[in-house]
This record gives C-alpha cells, structure tokens and sequence, in this order.
C-alpha cells in the first residue's frame, strides 16, 4: 500500500509538472499551440484528480486503519485526562 501510494504521488506530481512544463515550448504554429495547451490543461487536471481522489483517501486509509477515532475527539473523558496530566505537571 506504501508503494503504491508514492507511486500515484509521483505520477500525479508528474503530471502537474508537465503540464506546466508543454505549453513552453517554441511552436509558432497556433493549431499545435492550442493543441499543446489543451493536453497540458488535462495533465494539470489529471494530476489534481489524483492527489485528491486517489492519494490522499488512500494515504489517511493507510495512517488511520489501525486507530480508534475516539482517542482523537474531545470528549468529557479525555478533557479529563488533560486536565489531570496540566495538573500533575504543576
């Protein structure tokens, strides 16, 4: 799950790179420039896609599997131990 997580990183980080990387190129032909801007348009959206509907569902899958979600939430038993560890550092 690791590997593929950084994999779809790296593609989609790519992806964005070479997005803005295509339309800096030296065509004067205006039908292959707005052709290249097209394709780069889509690289940069494809790119987005994957960071927010692949990895990172996947990344915060693979972080939180293993925890339970109410250690995290501020409940009146852990604003207790809060209280109770501010007041032992004292």
């Amino acid at each position: 799950m690791k590997y593929l997580i950084w994999i779809l990183f790296i593609a989609s980080v790519g992806s964005i790179f070479l997005g803005f990387a295509i339309p800096d190129s030296d065509t004067t032909d205006a039908l292959k420039k707005a052709n290249e801007i097209a394709i780069s348009e889509k690289l940069i959206g494809f790119g987005i896609v994957g960071l927010f509907v692949l990895v990172f569902p996947l990344f915060s899958y693979y972080r939180w599997k293993d925890k339970k979600a109410s250690d995290y939430m501020l409940n009146k038993e852990n604003i207790e131990k809060m209280r109770a560890y501010n007041n032992k550092k004292e």
